[in-house]
């Protein structure tokens, strides 16, 4: 189609799309509202050789995935739970735990989301705390030249608030409403596109120029009446 034609779509059923558009806005914007607030803290441990050595570096990022399942166990929630009387159990807190493994940088990145923000920073802080002081005790029984060496990069000091994000829930339904609206237009002239109305339609439907037209019934009368 022309853009003549889709302008004039525009012009004619353009409200449509509007309307939608404002409506799943404002609902989703109303929403976040209702949303519990997720609040996410995260830190960084640091996971090291003791020397610079290509096999043992080697074994260090093949061992950052092995840490990172040893942190997700029910045995490890439980020593954070206990260290820092939390009233949670295990399940809970593993449900609010990611750790992911950064080989290449020799870090591991453990994130907390939960709808208090201390909590959240308690529960990462220590965690990561338990990690390190375990790998200090395993490095007790190494010779000093194998050992893997883990520090906490930075203490965790803030949690900021992860979910909802009001204004980023609301653009996203304008842009849904509006593409529902723009179906919606579409369907619409899909279903009327087998009738034809006006002079533009027969030229589109038959593809010749219209050079005059009948006037029907009703348009008859209101012509007689006017020239009367």
């Amino acid at each position: 189609m022309e853009l003549k034609v889709y302008w004039q779509i525009l012009k004619k059923r353009g409200w449509i799309i509007l309307v939608a558009a404002l409506i799943t806005g404002v609902a989703a914007f109303g929403f976040s509202h209702f949303q519990e607030p997720i609040y996410r803290a995260r830190i960084l441990v640091s996971v090291r050789p003791a020397r610079p050595d290509f096999g043992l570096t080697g074994s260090t990022k093949d061992l950052l995935r092995n840490f990172q399942t040893n942190l997700l166990t029910h045995r490890m929630a439980q020593k954070v739970i206990d260290r820092a009387q939390l009233d949670m159990n295990t399940y809970e807190l593993l449900s609010e735990v990611e750790v992911n493994p950064e080989p290449d940088r020799f870090v591991m990145e453990i994130v907390v989301k939960d709808p208090d923000p201390q909590t959240a920073i308690t529960i990462v802080q220590t965690m990561a705390q338990t990690f390190v002081d375990e790998q200090e005790a395993w490095n007790q029984e190494q010779d000093q030249r194998d050992r893997i060496d883990t520090w906490i990069v930075d203490d965790a000091r803030d949690a900021p608030l992860w979910r909802p994000n009001p204004k980023l829930n609301a653009v996203a339904g304008l842009i849904l409403g509006a593409l529902i609206g723009a179906i919606i237009v579409f369907a619409l002239e899909w279903a009327e596109s087998a009738y034809i109305r006006t002079s533009d339609d027969m030229e589109r439907a038959v593809g010749v120029r219209v050079l005059g037209a009948i006037p029907g019934e009703k348009s008859a009368r209101r012509k007689a009446r006017t020239s009367s």
